[in-house]
């Protein structure tokens, strides 16, 4: 797998989120002004676009990661999970200490798998029912202490 980081979204990002959240689960608010300050991480598998997710900076040194998106055909192969490390190690070389996320609750699982917490805040997207997960990143300016609480 091969990833390429954009300030702008490429057409090969639109294209994975309208399948998976337009056409696939039904959302319709799917693009909106976040887009135009978020770096974009698309993943090729040769030349062929097969998933994507978004990150910006949000509160100080935290960021928000969002519209991770896998196309059917890929998924189980860890590659959403692959995606998230990257956008972890983008966010990281950029100041990032933290990452937010909005995730579905039918996903939950994945992302706690990853290291995310639950914030407590639920609430709905489109009729769906989201949650607020964070994660630290460890070494993100290299002096944090060994043993932090999260």
């Amino acid at each position: 797998m091969r990833y390429e980081v954009s300030e702008v979204i490429p057409e090969d990002a639109k294209a994975i989120r309208k399948a998976v959240f337009v056409e696939e689960q039904g959302f319709h608010n799917e693009f909106d002004p976040t887009d135009d300050v978020s770096l974009h991480i698309v993943a090729y598998d040769g030349d062929d676009p097969v998933g994507v997710c978004r990150i910006f900076p949000d509160r100080g040194k935290a960021w928000t990661l969002g519209r991770l998106a896998v196309l059917k055909p890929y998924r189980g192969q860890h590659l959403g999970a692959n995606l998230v490390g990257k956008a972890e190690e983008t966010a990281r070389s950029r100041g990032a200490d933290r990452l937010t996320l909005h995730a579905q609750e039918r996903v939950a699982g994945f992302y706690k798998s990853l290291g995310y917490r639950d914030m407590g805040i639920h609430d709905q997207d489109e009729g769906c029912p989201h949650m607020w997960m964070d994660k630290p990143l460890k070494g993100s300016t290299g002096n944090e202490p060994e043993d932090q609480a999260s």
